[in-house]
């Protein structure tokens, strides 16, 4: 029962995004388009889903000292099969989210859920801990990019909603992303004062 309000709680109360602001450069970065923040999102989720498991397996066998850096490499391991996947079966995703699948390695999300929570609690609440933020990742991510897209090219995941005539070329740029964001993040919390 306990595992499953730490999914929900990564997923609502502690988004990474939109309640942590952790991950802003992916978040602003690749949001561009609903497909560019969900490929991101996913890839995100899988790394942390994975690495939380692992690092929750081996917490007792790492010393101290190397902690952080043995952390790095496993989430590292993650990162490069997420990458070869991405690379062999949607090529043209990943050359669109380029620099931004190996950052993954130094996410403060991924990094802070395996610091915080996968060193300390068991491989069933690290995985569902790392679905949940994940998720939680994925779910900003796509918001961010559907409106941004809808509104700077009138489409959402290629689908065309209105003409090219009526868009604003500002909101799949990079101003764009600091603005839909900042909107977002001042909705969520006026929501939640209430």
């Amino acid at each position: 029962m306990n595992q499953w309000k730490n999914f929900s709680k990564g997923f609502i109360k502690e988004n990474p995004v939109f309640v942590l602001v952790l991950g802003m450069c992916p978040t602003l970065g690749v949001t561009s388009s609903a497909i560019n923040g969900l490929g991101m999102g996913l890839a995100t989720t899988f790394v942390l889903m994975m690495s939380n498991i692992a690092i929750s397996l081996v917490k007792g066998v790492i010393p101290d000292k190397v902690r952080i850096p043995a952390f790095i490499v496993i989430i590292a391991a993650f990162v490069t099969v997420v990458q070869l996947l991405m690379q062999a079966f949607v090529p043209a995703l990943y050359k669109s989210l380029g620099l931004f699948i190996p950052l993954i390695v130094v996410n403060c999300i991924v990094l802070g859920r395996a610091e915080a929570f996968a060193s300390k609690n068991n491989p069933l609440s690290s995985a569902l801990d790392g679905l949940g933020i994940g998720l939680g990742f994925s779910f900003a991510l796509v918001l961010l990019g559907s409106i941004r897209e809808v509104l700077g090219s009138g489409k959402i995941f290629n689908l065309t909603l209105y003409s090219e005539n009526f868009v604003t070329l500002l909101f799949v740029l990079a101003p764009g992303a600091f603005i839909v964001l900042g909107y977002l993040i001042a909705i969520i919390n006026r929501m939640k004062k209430n």
